[in-house]
């Protein structure tokens, strides 16, 4: 259990706890919310032991092992899968040991240590290693690969799986999803539901947070405020509680405004005195209900387009790639054959793996890369706003808000006064001296608000956003989706956020395998279809390695000659011996004690999964019968997505365990 009593904590000048008290307990999945800069990586720095209260008492079990996802960027040229295996903490202690007692000689103590490799898992670490480098994305090429061959958001990937290699208690996780792509975020979600520990997690994504948190931590104006369910649980909750507080205030103000009108009234009136002065004291006394002032959310809109050009953009046979990307200087071509139109009006979400071309595409179309070969062309007066997925592409670090803005306003032939600049600043939180702050040192979340507000001031009809919501909290992220579903041009998103991509888009695309081609279905669609996608690669595997372990076929017999001696009979069979039956007995036992944990968790996602079937049916079946209010159908519908994803992380998980009896058994 973790407490904090009365627990004061400053960072510098700033009060980032001030008197807090809160309780999680075992095995809880909670998620910390809050503002940007509300202090949430501080309270992870205290529980982690980084920093110390200034006052209260913080308790948390002496013996709790931690995870956490290292911040820094590793260099080594360490193979990935040995990078990944050095976070299993219990391992390296117990390989540790071992190489002490045999270089002691101590046979005592390599048994000892011995048994602390089959406590550590030894025997299957390196394949849990990969399992969790090939859920974040990795390929089986890359399991092999050094650390520093691997691009800075790759390199974090391994660092999200060094730390969830570690058996932990508790688990901290900070912004896990922001270099994940879709598909990793759904194996990740899954992973995560599994985890046996205490989970607290700072996340901005909405549906990942409600997957996965059954506790919901606010930290606002220096205080903890616990809420049992998820985000979304959190959010009617805490709406309902402003709701009450506005009321008490209204009521308090009322009473206040009436003993203020007596004590007006009658403080001169020698028979009224003594009344008057007990209002007085009343007033005095009564405890003062501070109004609801929350921070005005943040919210902002795209101008009207100038004009609309329908087709916006036609593709005809276009390449998409690096020029002289591969060794020898040729062009590196990643997508081919593209064959598209843009219309107005659309909003088109682009799906695909890491590494696949979307980013690639969206760059070739804002023409920061050019196009290998094929046409593109633009419809008259196509004005694009293109949001980076790294906000530096389009920033410079040693400029100003105010300098850049500056800069984008004579590029674009506008004759702005500084004044005018400073207040369209001002409604992207650059106030003050920030505008005079240099770009190199603001934070991720203020760098995509200025890069947001570039696009605004651009006026664009096509918007190209490539993952936008990286650093943005949960607030910005509300404002871009309304802002995007109120723009009048075209929009194509690339993200890993489900929720926007579920409120902006009505339609996709899909970028794998070396093409583009439209995605018949919904993100639920596409989560399944990466289920599918992941048994075959799964099957493709498995057939491998049974295929290399399998004996080699004998050669074919020389025919016989007349010198060739007479053939030998083969020999009998051998009797199997006593000694023999019962080393294949211990060996049948050995097995099938390797395999018991597998199995019966086996067992256990079939007995889960046929439950949330059967609720699904009685939900179904209720939407059927008809009579449900709006806030019911949603609840339902709501339920009904998160059981199919569930379903899809436990026929996944199913798999993966078949898969890994089956390898055992086979290789005996």
């Amino acid at each position: 259990m973790i407490t904090l009593r009365n627990v004061t904590l400053r960072r510098g000048v700033k009060v980032v706890l001030d008197n807090a008290s809160v309780t999680l307990n075992p095995g809880e999945k909670i998620g910390l919310v809050g503002r940007n800069g509300a202090g949430k990586s501080s309270l992870f720095a205290l529980l982690a032991g980084r920093l110390g209260a200034d006052a209260g008492d913080f308790e948390i079990p002496a013996r709790w092992r931690m995870g956490e996802v290292a911040q820094h960027m590793p260099e080594t040229d360490d193979p990935a899968t040995e990078f990944v295996l050095q976070g299993d903490l219990p391992l390296m202690e117990a390989e540790a040991a071992l190489r002490a007692a045999e270089a002691a000689d101590d046979g005592e103590a390599m048994a000892h240590a011995y048994m602390q490799l089959e406590e550590a898992g030894a025997f299957d670490a390196r394949a849990r290693a990969q399992t969790l480098l090939m859920g974040l994305g990795f390929r089986t090429d890359q399991l092999d690969a050094p650390v520093n061959s691997f691009s800075g958001g790759w390199r974090m990937r391994l660092q999200l799986a060094r730390a969830l290699m570690c058996p932990s208690d508790l688990m901290l996780l900070d912004e896990p999803t922001n270099h994940l792509d879709l598909d990793a975020l759904v194996w990740l979600e899954g992973w995560l539901k599994r985890y046996a520990g205490t989970l607290l997690m700072i996340s901005h994504d909405r549906e990942f947070l409600d997957a996965i948190t059954t506790v919901t931590l606010h930290l606002e104006e220096a205080k903890l405020t616990r809420y049992g369910g998820n985000y979304t649980t959190f959010e009617e909750m805490r709406a309902e509680r402003m709701s009450q507080q506005t009321a008490a205030f209204n009521k308090q103000q009322e009473r206040v405004a009436h003993l203020q009108k007596f004590i007006d009234r009658f403080k001169a009136k020698a028979s009224k005195a003594k009344q008057a002065q007990s209002r007085v004291k009343a007033l005095e006394r009564m405890e003062k209900l501070a109004p609801v002032l929350t921070a005005a959310d943040f919210s902002f809109e795209f101008r009207e387009p100038l004009n609309l050009p329908d087709p916006m953009l036609a593709m005809t046979d276009v390449v998409c790639g690096y020029v002289g990307g591969n060794a020898d200087g040729s062009d590196k071509a990643i997508v081919h054959d593209i064959n598209r139109t843009v219309l107005a009006g659309q909003r088109i979400g682009v799906l695909g793996a890491n590494g696949q071309g979307k980013s690639t595409v969206v760059k070739t179309i804002a023409h920061a890369h050019p196009a290998l070969a094929g046409q593109m062309v633009e419809g008259k007066g196509l004005a694009i706003g293109y949001f980076a997925q790294q906000e530096m592409d389009v920033l410079h670090a040693d400029d100003t808000p105010l300098q850049h803005m500056v800069r984008m306003a004579k590029t674009l032939g506008i004759n702005a006064r500084e004044q005018e600049l400073r207040d369209f600043l001002g409604q992207f939180r650059f106030v003050g001296d920030m505008v005079h702050q240099t770009i190199g040192t603001l934070s991720g979340g203020e760098k995509a608000r200025l890069v947001l507000g570039t696009l605004v001031w651009q006026r664009p009809n096509l918007l190209l956003l490539d993952e936008p919501t990286n650093h943005l909290d949960l607030q910005t992220r509300e404002a871009l989706s309304m802002a995007l579903n109120e723009f009048e041009g075209t929009v194509m998103l690339v993200s890993h956020d489900r929720a926007l991509l579920r409120e902006v888009c009505d339609e996709f695309w899909m970028v794998a395998d070396g093409v583009v081609k439209p995605f018949d279905g919904d993100l639920d669609d596409y989560q399944r279809w990466l289920l599918e996608r992941s048994r075959e690669a799964q099957r493709a595997m498995s057939g491998k390695g049974a295929k290399a372990t399998a004996p080699a076929p004998a050669p074919e017999a020389a025919a016989p000659t007349a010198n060739t001696a007479p053939a030998v009979a083969a020999p009998a069979a051998p009797i199997v011996k006593r000694e023999d039956r019962k080393a294949s007995s211990q060996a049948r036992q050995q097995l099938s004690a390797r395999t018991r944990p597998m199995r019966n968790e086996v067992a256990q996602i079939d007995q889960r999964v046929a439950k949330l079937n059967a609720e699904k049916a009685e939900l179904e079946a209720s939407i059927v019968q008809g009579g449900l209010s709006g806030p019911q159908m949603a609840e339902t519908g709501r339920r009904l997505n998160h059981i199919a994803a569930e379903v899809s992380m436990n026929e996944e998980r199913w798999l993966e365990l078949t898969t890994e009896i089956e390898q055992i058994e086979a290789n005996g």
